[in-house]
């Protein structure tokens, strides 16, 4: 819609949005905007001895609440070139479903986006890429899977970020604005019994986080 000038002219200028569903929508377009060309750069990175495979992606809401965070990705996850794909994306649903968590909350990704046999091959440049995702996504809570995952953060040097504990299903404050809560490792945890439980004792402590948000 085009602008009225105090002379009654047409102004060129795209009309500001006045309420909050168009400010909502304004942020909503800018992140996924942000996020296609997050994408881009990550496929023309040569930082990474990746040869001629895609990176990874992370998947999900472009402004979630909820960031789900893991070291790297597995077999499935490198084939689809999408994170959370597969064993730990279908765990993960029925998680969230148990806990009254909606999906469309959810946007989760690696720290090790380029499938490499090690994931100390990866290129420290391209790890610190995570940073940039955060802030696109810019989530309410972080959810750290696995201790490797908690050092890697803590190595990005977020801004006005305190060091994170390995303590599983403990909330701690991240930023003066951000929370995060560490979790065991995922992947490790889909074979073992023990750690499964492990995981979900830890996992459940976000459903406690996601009732107590305000209803708007």
């Amino acid at each position: 819609m085009q602008g009225q000038d105090p002379r009654g002219s047409v102004s060129n200028t795209p009309a500001m949005p006045v309420t909050d569903d168009e400010i909502r929508e304004k942020y909503l377009e800018r992140a996924i905007r942000e996020l296609n060309t997050f994408a881009h750069d990550l496929r023309g990175c040569t930082d990474c001895p990746r040869g001629q495979m895609s990176p990874v992606l992370g998947s999900g809401h472009p402004q979630a609440d909820i960031m789900l965070i893991k070291q790297s990705p597995r077999s499935a996850e490198v084939e689809e070139g999408v994170a959370f794909y597969g064993r730990s994306g279908n765990a993960l649903m029925k998680s969230l479903k148990r806990l009254d968590i909606d999906p469309l909350a959810v946007y989760g990704t690696v720290c090790v986006k380029c499938p490499v046999p090690d994931p100390g091959m990866a290129d420290p440049a391209c790890v610190a890429r995570l940073v940039e995702e955060i802030e696109i996504v810019r989530p309410r809570i972080l959810v750290l899977m696995g201790e490797e995952t908690v050092n890697l953060v803590n190595e990005l040097g977020l801004p006005l970020a305190e060091k994170v504990r390995y303590e599983p299903g403990t909330l701690q404050k991240l930023t003066p604005t951000r929370e995060v809560l560490v979790v065991p490792d995922i992947d490790d945890s889909l074979d073992d019994d023990h750690e499964k439980r492990a995981f979900w004792t830890a996992f459940r402590e976000l459903g406690s986080w996601w009732s107590s948000l305000p209803p708007w």
